[in-house]
């Protein structure tokens, strides 16, 4: 497979977690370089290694996995979207800046990064049966997905002082909505 096709992989794969860096930037308004790093780092690290794990583990892991896998991504991006619907709802003031409202860090990082990934390792698994070489398709993957992860957390963050709480609400329901997209794909 040549680099051009790899980088159209890379983006494709990266529209997700652009997505969800959206509605992130949208919620976290006092925006620094540590929400930069951490999801820009977590988003390409997750996006290098599932295709990693796809490709090794595919043939194990896929077979448990596979029926409900859409289900998984479709019940975190719900929750997520879900959960910053009610804080929205919730919110007197449009510019707040408590920590335990940060979509970069703990737990709702964690379940973001493996939501907006989960379809890398599907091609990974497909690179094996290409017999693709993967290591340097996940660096391209993953290095591309920071940066459009970068880009949409700058992106959603002007949103977000543009629109206040109803960018939050719109960041909501586009993770819900993208939840669906994946569930719907997968059923069909």
């Amino acid at each position: 497979m040549d680099i051009i096709s790899i980088i159209i992989i890379a983006i494709c794969l990266s529209m997700d977690a652009f997505s969800v860096c959206i509605a992130a930037g949208v919620k976290i308004r006092c925006l620094d370089a540590g929400h930069y790093l951490r999801l820009s780092i977590h988003f390409g690290l997750f996006q290098f290694l599932m295709p990693v794990a796809g490709y090794y583990g595919g043939t194990m892991i896929g077979s448990l996995v596979k029926d409900y896998d859409h289900w998984i991504a479709f019940g975190l991006l719900s929750f997520i979207g879900l959960k910053m619907l009610w804080e929205s709802c919730q919110k007197n003031e449009g510019n707040v800046c408590k920590e335990g409202e940060d979509p970069s860090r703990g737990l709702t990082l964690l379940m973001l990064s493996v939501a907006t990934s989960i379809d890398a390792a599907a091609v990974g698994f497909s690179f094996a049966t290409l017999e693709i070489p993967i290591f340097f398709a996940a660096v391209i993957i993953g290095v591309i997905c920071a940066a459009i992860s970068a880009a949409g957390l700058f992106l959603g963050n002007k949103i977000g002082s543009l629109f206040g709480p109803w960018a939050e609400r719109i960041g909501g329901t586009v993770l819900i909505l993208i939840g669906v997209k994946i569930l719907i794909e997968h059923l069909l």
